[in-house]
């Protein structure tokens, strides 16, 4: 802002003159020497002026009868001091030679405020500071809190000397004056006095505040062409007559004016530089704000250039809006977010060009320039863990992100661990044929070996989802797909009462609707989650046995405090349809884990053989709780998981086992890392005391 003091128009005026004549001459030019006028006539002659002064008789006065001496002899009597040399008539000190300038030493000033603190020491003081109450209650801010914060003397304390406490003390009266100047006190005036208080040199220093008048908006003026709809700029400027000059609500005001026109069809609305005049007499603030609104647009091309990752059509794909629709910068950010989740650039930009080309309904047609610049599109990446029952796991990738363009990814993984160790081929395309829906085909063959089987499977499947990612995370999810399995597992056969191996085929469909409404999706603190999974298979082995897996899983989270959350989640599973021996034992249930039931080993509760191994089962119900404490990037947490699994088709909640923990957490840039150590309640023969698990992201 700009103010004039004063009366506003004399102000100007004043201003403008003095430009003016400051800018005739530069200041390294010579100004032109006026020319020589003619001889004019005196208004009135020497003669008639000496007849006109009275004469002063001399008898009166007797000095100023005398005549006056000439001027040489009354100049030379001035230049002689009274204590001059007789010989040479010159000042004797000014006449003695200098000293020689290695001898000449040079002492600093010592002033009389700083004669008591001793050579070295530095001066304490502390801070006194009056006058901001009317402020503060006038302006609902906490302004003091605000001068603390930015206060160059409450920062320090102690000083080498009175001088640059001083100092100090200037830069917080410029502070206040600015903090007030923000609120509307243009005119405060801020004091500041030093005083000793203690005989061994402390200092306060006692800044007062006179706030003065605050200054309020008497007129406010839009100089702008006309919008659609009219009151665009007026109902988007939050400002009125009567309230107090606030810097923040001013810039805030003008930042929704800028943004609203470019969310109702002016792409190139641009706010100009408001004029505010103020008049110290009367505390009014004339405000004016210059708006340039540009042409009223509608979507047009989509034009592509730079470094492509993909073409220009499959950023149509992308975008929300259609061309021919009135711009929106809100969609042309929602696409600018959604070429940032391919993670296929290194840099991106989407902006309005103008066309000059006519609209709909006397409108311009806008184009958007994507300015692509692809980034590596191969990847590689790592995961490992540690779970008591299950051993370490080490899982890598490597993957094209876009080797079959537009978003066809083409991924190669592998896992080796202690007790799982396979391979897998996965291509998967992004926003394929709409945006956000991703298709998925994967291939892998896989060898598992746990205390309730061991199994050699290979799977095709197929896969349509609408999912979350790190960067994007989505309120409604879903995902359905087909697979085919083949497996070889060993099963125990209750009539030999020994385990035998079996082969299975199986072919199923899948299902998957989830809703999240938590903030994060890495490391919740509020919301809460649903998700429901249902698997329609058949088994073939000699005969077709057909079964439905269904899965019911929910979350919660409540912040206690600022670094304290509480977290909760329920799980409940069923198979529906076959007998537990028609099933093969990898597509049973169990439960027990880090995923499940911690306190508990992998796969360890549940229905169990003769032989006392997991047999799986046909049901379960799991529940955990959790508090979290973070300090930094640090954490810790307390739980308590409880659950069970049961040989009938639906749980029915007995013989429930409670295991308790306390955890560690690392916090990183993709997520938490996890180390929990959990133990069992009324620990069974069997059971291991101490259970620890290692992983990366919450538990839930």
């Amino acid at each position: 802002m700009h103010s004039a003091t004063g009366r506003p128009g004399v102000f100007g005026a004043l201003a403008a003159l003095a430009l003016a004549g400051s800018a005739a001459y530069p200041a390294h030019a010579q100004m032109p020497r006026p020319s020589a006028k003619p001889a004019e006539e005196p208004i009135i002659s020497d003669r008639e002026f000496e007849d006109a002064v009275p004469s002063i008789p001399a008898d009166n006065d007797p000095v100023l009868g005398q005549k006056l001496e000439p001027i040489d002899e009354f100049e030379r009597k001035l230049a002689v001091p009274a204590n001059a040399s007789a010989s040479t008539g010159q000042d004797a000190e000014l006449a003695a030679p200098l000293p020689p300038l290695e001898t000449f030493q040079a002492e600093p000033a010592v002033f009389a405020q700083d004669a008591a603190v001793p050579e070295g020491a530095e001066v304490s003081y502390r801070v006194e500071l009056a006058g901001l109450e009317e402020v503060v209650a006038a302006s609902g801010t906490d302004l003091l809190s605000e001068f603390q914060r930015l206060s160059l003397l409450r920062r320090k304390g102690t000083a080498l000397n009175t001088t640059q406490l001083s100092s100090r003390a200037g830069e917080d009266v410029l502070v206040l004056k600015k903090l007030l100047a923000a609120s509307g006190w243009f005119d405060a005036l801020v004091t500041t006095r030093i005083d000793r208080v203690g005989d061994d040199g402390s200092m306060v220093v006692a800044l007062a505040v006179a706030p003065g008048r605050r200054f309020a908006f008497s007129s406010i003026a839009i100089d702008a062409a006309p919008t659609l709809p009219p009151d665009l700029i007026r109902t988007n400027l939050e400002l009125a007559v009567g309230q107090p000059v606030i810097a923040e609500k001013v810039l805030a005001a003008e930042a929704k004016v800028g943004l609203s026109l470019r969310q109702n069809g002016y792409p190139f609305a641009e706010v100009g530089v408001r004029d505010v005049l103020l008049d110290q007499e009367t505390g009014e603030a004339a405000y004016t704000l210059p708006v340039t609104i540009g042409q009223r647009g509608t979507y047009g091309a989509i034009r592509s250039e730079g470094n492509e990752a993909f073409s220009a059509a499959h950023v149509q794909t992308l975008a929300r809006f259609k061309p021919g629709e009135l711009y929106d910068s809100r969609m042309v950010d929602d696409l600018r977010q959604a070429l940032i989740a391919t993670g296929l650039f290194r840099a991106i930009a989407v902006e309005p060009q103008p066309t000059a080309e006519a609209g709909p309904n006397g409108t311009e047609r806008v184009d958007l320039v994507v300015k692509q610049e692809a980034g590596p599109p191969r990847v590689i990446a790592a995961t490992a863990g540690y779970g008591t029952g299950e051993g370490f796991r080490v899982e890598g990738s490597w993957t094209h992100r876009n080797l079959f363009r537009p978003e066809g990814a083409l991924i190669v993984s592998g896992v080796a661990g202690t007790r799982e160790q396979g391979a897998g081929v996965t291509f998967r395309r992004a926003n394929a044929g709409e945006r956000d829906r991703t298709f998925e085909m994967a291939g892998e063959l896989r060898h598992a070996t746990t205390d309730a089987y061991s199994a050699y499977t290979g799977r095709l499947a197929a896969r349509v989802s609408y999912d979350s990612t790190p960067i994007w995370q989505k309120r409604l999810t879903y995902a359905y797909g087909a697979q085919l399995i083949g497996t070889d597992e060993s099963v125990f056969d209750p009539v030999q009462r020994a385990r035998t191996r079996r082969t299975y085929a199986i072919a199923g469909l899948t299902g998957q609707i989830g809703w999240d409404g938590t903030d994060s999706l890495l490391d919740p603190t509020r919301g809460f989650r649903l998700t429901a999974l249902v698997e329609p298979e058949g088994s073939v082995r000699g005969s077709f046995t057909p079964y439905t897996r269904l899965r019911l899983d929910g979350s919660a989270y409540y912040q206690v405090g600022a670094n304290v959350i509480l977290a909760g989640r329920v799980r409940v599973a069923s198979i529906q349809g076959a007998e537990l021996d028609d099933i093969a034992p990898s597509r049973r249930l169990y439960a027990g884990g880090g995923g499940s039931v911690r306190g508990f080993a992998y796969q360890q509760l549940g229905p169990r053989d003769s032989n006392n191994d997991p047999t799986g089962a046909r049901s379960l119900n799991e529940a955990a709780f959790e508090v979290r404490y973070r300090f930094g990037d640090y954490g810790v947490a307390g739980f308590v998981d409880v659950g069970q699994a049961y040989a009938r088709a639906l749980p029915d909640f007995s013989d429930l086992r409670v295991g308790i923990g306390l955890g560690a957490r690392i916090y990183t840039n993709f997520g938490p890392m996890r180390l929990d150590v959990a133990t069992p309640l009324q620990r069974r023969p069997g059971e291991s005391k101490i259970n620890v698990y290692v992983s990366i992201g919450q538990a839930f």
